[in-house]
């Protein structure tokens, strides 16, 4: 029996959860789905310029994990951009912070929806 997967933190879902090009008739092949903690480990990496190891730590999951989502999540991005294919975010093995928590910090609430003033620092 396969171990079971052990749920990745993440921060918030996102504002807007689809993107790609405009006016074109959307069909199922035309699609990307991108889970939603495939999304956080791009936001904590390449928007707020976290290391792989920091990520880890936020969503509580060991490097090589986060590595291999950061992976996946790049190939996902790159097959839309470059296919015109509409991507979507949705789904995934995770749960979100609820701005409570040994592991919230500021880094995770990235834009106070949480309503905080005092954050845990990493």
């Amino acid at each position: 029996m396969p171990r079971p997967k052990k749920w990745r933190r993440v921060c918030s879902l996102p504002d807007v959860d689809r993107f790609g090009p405009l006016g074109l008739p959307q069909k199922k092949a035309d699609v990307v789905i991108m889970s939603v903690d495939e999304y956080e480990t791009i936001r904590l990496i390449d928007l707020e310029g976290l290391s792989q190891e920091e990520c880890a730590r936020i969503m509580n999951v060991a490097r090589t994990t986060v590595q291999g989502i950061y992976q996946e999540a790049r190939k996902k991005i790159a097959e839309s951009l470059v296919n015109g294919k509409v991507l979507r975010i949705e789904g995934g093995e995770y749960r979100l912070c609820g701005g409570e928590g040994d592991f919230h910090s500021r880094r995770c609430c990235h834009r106070n929806r949480c309503g905080k003033d005092e954050f845990n620092e990493l």
